[in-house]
């Protein structure tokens, strides 16, 4: 097949980092297909200078910038559409593509949806977390994302609580399929924790909190930090590592000092997704409190190098975090996240047993079902 990708979620020379889950989806899917990714560049964000070259084997990649006028969201899908075709409107007309992949539900996915009618062919929408959960409950977004369901030719969700939350705005049911991330088993997998906390440069012999994600409220970056003093009460020297870039950085590092313990807490900034691995395997806890989730590949892969996991019950957590590997807490409460810190890190974990656990999460399982997805909607097209 001859697939085009598009969404806002992959890297770009703006933001190397982004999207690791659908770098590493698209990047395998393009050893079976020939795989076009297009990503939509907020135009603020191409304002700023280049952080680096963005090369994925076996992916031809480009961008375009999205121009669209801030806080009226409503109108982001058509600016979304009208910058596509303004930049790339010929190349895709004469590409003769076999089928669309929109990797996020609004614009992305809305636009694609229009764009795939105009050039004949039909498009799978794929779906993560806040998109529907958030977004969707927007009155004027949401019309936009059930149309784009429903003429959708198949949606893919990474968790079933997201197939459900699709099939309530108005998808077919028939046409909604779970199909969760997998995980890198050759970088994440598990290692002796003393020779991570060495490669890294981190003691020995303190208990390690590990949050490895976007500081931003919605992540639950702050209910941690307002959790983790009463773990420090019970444990003295303690640390809690941040692992992310976002807005809430200087609001954490203010908290971190009101609270009195700016000397346990550490904001490292963003790594490398393929440096992630020697992080989870330092800490004790990988700790994730968001609001509202799809299911986070840091829970997977945390699970996958034998961690434990503090997680909020949202979203398609429950799903992936048995019992035996990890606590679910609800979210925005950080009462319940202290108290599930402190057993988290009082319990014995059997971390063979959670690393079985998430080998049930490969990649390749992901490409064959999305792939059989894919085919059947192409020929579905005849």
């Amino acid at each position: 097949m001859k697939l085009l990708v598009l969404t806002n979620l992959f890297p770009t020379p703006w933001d190397p980092l982004r999207g690791a889950f659908n770098r590493q989806q698209f990047e395998r899917l393009g050893r079976r297909h020939e795989v076009h990714v297009l990503t939509a560049v907020d135009f603020r964000e191409r304002l700023r200078p280049a952080r680096g070259p963005v090369e994925v084997p076996g992916l031809r990649t480009g961008h375009f910038v999205f121009v669209f006028p801030p806080g009226i969201g409503s109108l982001h899908a058509g600016c979304w559409f009208i910058s596509l075709l303004l930049q790339h409107g010929r190349r895709l007309r004469a590409e003769k593509y076999d089928a669309i992949l929109a990797s996020w539900a609004c614009p992305d996915a809305v636009a694609a949806g229009w764009l795939a009618r105009r050039l004949g062919i039909p498009y799978v929408v794929k779906v993560h977390g806040s998109d529907l959960n958030v977004m969707a409950e927007d009155r004027l977004r949401r019309p936009q994302i059930r149309s784009a369901l429903r003429h959708a030719g198949a949606v893919v969700a990474v968790s079933r609580a997201l197939a459900d939350k699709a099939v309530a705005i108005g998808a077919d049911p028939a046409r909604v399929h779970t199909v969760y991330n997998g995980v890198d088993e050759q970088r994440f997998a598990p290692g002796s924790q003393q020779a991570a906390r060495q490669s890294l440069q981190l003691p020995a012999d303190q208990p390690l909190l590990l949050y490895v994600g976007n500081l931003k409220r919605s992540k639950g970056c702050i209910d941690l930090l307002q959790a983790f003093p009463a773990l420090l009460a019970r444990q003295p020297h303690a640390r809690l590592l941040y692992v992310g870039a976002g807005a809430c950085r200087d609001e954490l590092l203010q908290l971190a000092a009101a609270l009195g313990c700016a000397d346990r807490v550490e904001l490292l900034g963003a790594v490398a997704h393929a440096q992630l691995g020697d992080w989870f395997r330092a800490a004790d806890l990988l700790c994730l409190p968001s609001h509202n989730e799809g299911v986070p590949n840091v829970v997977l892969e945390a699970m996958a190098c034998g961690t434990p996991v503090v997680a909020s019950r949202v979203g398609g957590i429950p799903e992936v975090l048995p019992a035996f590997a990890g606590i679910l807490v609800p979210a925005r409460q950080p009462a319940a996240l202290s108290a599930a810190l402190v057993e988290a890190t009082a319990r014995h974990w059997e971390r063979e047993r959670i690393v079985e656990h998430a080998r049930g999460f490969r990649w390749s399982d992901n490409i064959d079902r999305l792939e059989h997805i894919l085919q059947a909607v192409v020929a579905g097209r005849d």
